[in-house]
């Protein structure tokens, strides 16, 4: 049997054709991660499900609208509608992406990359400092996957974004599938990557599937988020948990959404690794 504390680090993403299932059913999974913008609005039907669920199961709130990386300052309208949201919901983790999405209040549909300058990371720990303050609880910054660099960066990924949480105190949240693609894609190593991470800082994992792709000018990897998670990511979460400890775990799962079913196996393969990285420790 799994240890019920165990049981409670790892969790599922819960998207719209769930809600049901979540709402219904006693407690299978440890905790479960919504996108905050879905819930904005607080009367509506979906909004209600999840307060009814969220009797029943700590949830974290994941972000993607916020743009951090703009120029501009965080729009004041969204921030109040995610705090009126962490007000209601209390959840376990608050987090967002290292990245932009808007520009002169125009939006766009992605998650787009930063061009990692001294100047760049300035405006990234200024929007970072500002909803912290207004939330009052501290954020979780996500690493992306990326499939371009910018010319004039000066900084690599990996030390901005441990230049950010020093800069801010902020929490990390390590997407190591975004890692293993954005490290075929730009030819690093990803154990550098997550060697230069202060893992202290880290508080949430995520594990995800991805895509292969064959482009003319060659192969590409996708952060798709439309099937299970590949070996060698569990080989990195197990390597990471190995050095680092256990850590809130989450599977992703967001495109070709399959049952809840084949989501909770994932999640009980998480479970496993954690089960024997304790279990080698007793033994050690």
């Amino acid at each position: 049997m799994t240890n019920p504390k165990l049981h409670d680090y790892v969790g599922v993403g819960l998207r719209s054709p769930h809600l049901e299932f979540f709402g219904s059913n006693e407690p299978s999974t440890g905790w479960l991660e919504i996108h905050s913008e879905n819930y904005f609005v607080p009367h509506t039907p979906e909004r209600q499900q999840l307060s009814r669920i969220s009797e029943q199961y700590p949830i974290s709130c994941h972000g993607i609208g916020l743009s951090l990386g703009s120029v501009e300052r965080v729009n004041r309208s969204h921030l109040k509608r995610l705090k009126d949201l962490v007000s209601a919901l209390n959840p376990l983790f608050v987090s967002d992406h290292l990245s932009w999405s808007q520009t002169g209040g125009h939006y766009f549909n992605d998650l787009l990359p930063l061009p990692y300058t001294e100047e760049a990371l300035n405006i990234f720990c200024r929007n970072v400092l500002e909803v912290q303050d207004f939330l009052q609880r501290p954020l979780l910054i996500e690493n992306p996957s990326s499939y371009l660099a910018f010319n004039h960066s000066t900084i690599r990924e990996w030390e901005f974004l441990a230049e950010v949480h020093k800069r801010t105190d902020c929490r990390l949240l390590l997407d190591l599938n975004n890692i293993h693609v954005s490290a075929f894609n730009h030819d690093f190593s990803a154990e550098q990557y997550l060697n230069a991470i202060p893992a202290d800082a880290v508080d949430e994992i995520h594990l995800a599937g991805f895509t292969v792709k064959q482009l003319e000018q060659g192969e590409i990897w996708i952060d798709t988020h439309n099937r299970p998670v590949s070996e060698a990511v569990w080989q990195l979460y197990r390597a990471w948990i190995e050095n680092n400890g256990v850590r809130h775990t989450l599977i992703e799962w967001d495109l070709d959404i399959p049952e809840p079913k084949v989501l909770l196996e994932e999640a009980e393969k998480a479970k496993q690794v954690l089960t024997q990285t304790l279990l080698s420790e007793v033994l050690l």
